[in-house]
């Protein structure tokens, strides 16, 4: 009987029709995470690995499960083991595939022997090299179970020998070939003369020197033609029980692939491709973390943390990347992040979206510690272009986008505002964002609201002030650093109006000169 272990991904496994029927979150353009995804899965199209992407966890201990299967691939030993088993079951596919393309039946039977055959010894080495490895996350020592119980089975043991023992009786299948003209007569080998080998010797004697290279290569096609065909035919009826017993065991072996070894292969590609694509940036001085989640507790934290889509193409582009610190302690739960323009406050927004999502993932975070949330439902509300096909305009639209996100929030969501209901006045603007922000705190929200309304940094106890900061030698210049502090956007107009000499007294005297 085989063991329980089913998936490599998910603690409980799903079906996996619910998992590719998954499409993207409306959120991930906002947050860049589209971006993210698609530079992650990148190159590993055939395993299909976006839905992955598209079902965050729902359970602290889900998540745990994943981090200790991430935690045992960082093991470059097992890593290795499990790049060459995939790169195994790529062949096997790859022979699969050849074969359904092949004309000649026979010579589709031979690609399919051959593809399990490479399936066997696959399956037989990873078990192996789980056993050497000593993993510890309850994923692979689950696999590593699992394989010992498979390998060990009736049904594999007959699956092994039936494959070893065709390819032997295949390999002594050995004929002759006479070519008069246009006709070929084919007959079993009965220990006739090699004629090339008499030939070589023949002229042995005449050679002189280092010879000449005359050797050429022959056009290779993977499809037999006619003529190879007819001949493989007549081997055929040479060799009557080893071809039936080919087609016997294309028929009987058909199932052979075990569905939890084919799920294992695509979904451990999750874990391979998030670990390949963090280790670039670590090369660039960049840190990952495995954050602690949490489901009560909403004090969260993390040290060092940055936007993954933005680093990404600041590091193809070697520039260097800004990292930013946040926290809130109970019973704080909205950043009202303000500042000067293009200083990076959008960028954190989407940082803290992404680093919740991504540690619901179960996946190491862009930071050097975090705490995190275990949220039920991520929104959004990012400023929007107008739509001209729309007849109820921009505002309404953008209160039509928060009424919607408000009636689904619960205390344990999360949302992102960034420049929210910019296109009308100021008093109406800061009007509207009062009442949300009412709406969020009273639903005990966690919330990050990015805002050109400084008044709006004071609304709360449960707000918290960060201002995007700017060189103090040159108040023009950002520092794309968010800190923690009282907003202070007229201070900043003044250090601009002063190094330009647009400060009442600088224009006074300029006037008066």
């Amino acid at each position: 009987m085989l063991s329980r272990f089913r998936s490599i991904l998910f603690l409980e496994p799903l079906i996996e029709g619910d998992i590719d029927g998954r499409e993207a979150p409306e959120f991930f353009g906002d947050l860049n995470l589209d971006q993210i995804v698609a530079s992650v899965t990148a190159g590993r199209d055939e395993y299909n690995l976006k839905p992955f992407f598209y079902a965050p966890l729902r359970s602290v201990e889900a998540i745990c499960y994943r981090h200790e299967v991430m935690r045992d691939l960082e093991n470059e030993a097992l890593l290795g083991h499990v790049r060459t088993f995939s790169r195994k079951l790529r062949t096997m596919r790859e022979s699969l595939a050849q074969a359904d393309k092949l004309y000649y039946e026979r010579q589709k039977q031979r690609w399919f022997l051959d593809a399990v055959d490479i399936y066997c010894d696959a399956v037989r080495c990873l078990m192996q090299d789980l056993q050497s490895a000593y993993p510890r996350s309850r994923g692979f020592r689950g696999l590593r179970e699992y394989l010992e119980t498979y390998t060990a089975s009736g049904d594999f043991a007959t699956l092994v020998s039936d494959t070893q023992k065709l390819k032997a009786d295949l390999a002594g299948v050995l004929y002759t070939l006479h070519i008069d003209g246009a006709r070929i007569r084919v007959s079993r080998y009965d220990s006739e003369s090699d004629y090339g080998a008499e030939v070589l010797q023949t002229f042995e004697k005449f050679k002189q020197g280092v010879p000449r290279e005359y050797r050429f290569d022959f056009r290779e096609s993977l499809n037999m033609n006619h003529v190879e065909a007819a001949v493989l035919d007549r081997v055929a009826k040479l060799y009557p029980d080893v071809f039936l017993e080919l087609e016997r065991y294309c028929d009987r072996h058909r199932y052979y692939l075990d569905d939890t070894i084919r799920s294992f292969d695509r979904e451990v590609q999750f874990y391979v491709a998030w670990l390949e694509h963090g280790a670039r940036l670590k090369r660039a001085g960049l840190s990952f973390c495995y954050p602690v989640v949490a489901d009560r507790s909403k004090a969260v934290h993390c040290r060092e943390s940055f936007d993954l889509a933005l680093a990404d193409r600041l590091v193809r582009e070697n520039v260097s990347v800004v990292t930013n610190d946040f926290h809130l302690e109970d019973p704080e739960r909205v950043f009202i992040v303000s500042g000067p323009n293009q200083g990076g406050k959008t960028t954190f927004a989407r940082t803290f979206g992404q680093l919740h999502y991504l540690a619901n993932l179960g996946c190491s975070v862009p930071g050097r510690q975090a705490r995190l949330f275990l949220f039920d439902s991520l929104f959004t509300h990012f400023d929007r272009e107008e739509d001209i096909g729309n007849l109820s305009g921009k505002l309404e639209d953008d209160l039509r986008r928060i009424r919607a996100i408000l009636a689904r929030a619960t205390p344990r969501s999360i949302l992102i505002m960034n420049e929210s209901f910019s296109s009308t006045t100021l008093n109406d603007a800061l009007f509207l964002s009062k009442r949300v922000l009412q709406q969020i705190v009273q639903r005990d929200m966690l919330c990050v609201y990015v805002t050109f309304l400084d008044e709006l940094a004071s609304f709360s106890k449960s707000a918290v002030s960060m201002v995007s900061t700017v060189d103090a030698r040159d108040p023009a210049l950002r520092t794309f650093k968010i800190v923690r502090r009282p907003a202070d956007g007229l201070a900043y107009a003044a250090a601009l109006a002063q190094k330009y000499r647009l400060s009442y007294l600088s224009v006074k005297e300029r006037v008066a000169s």
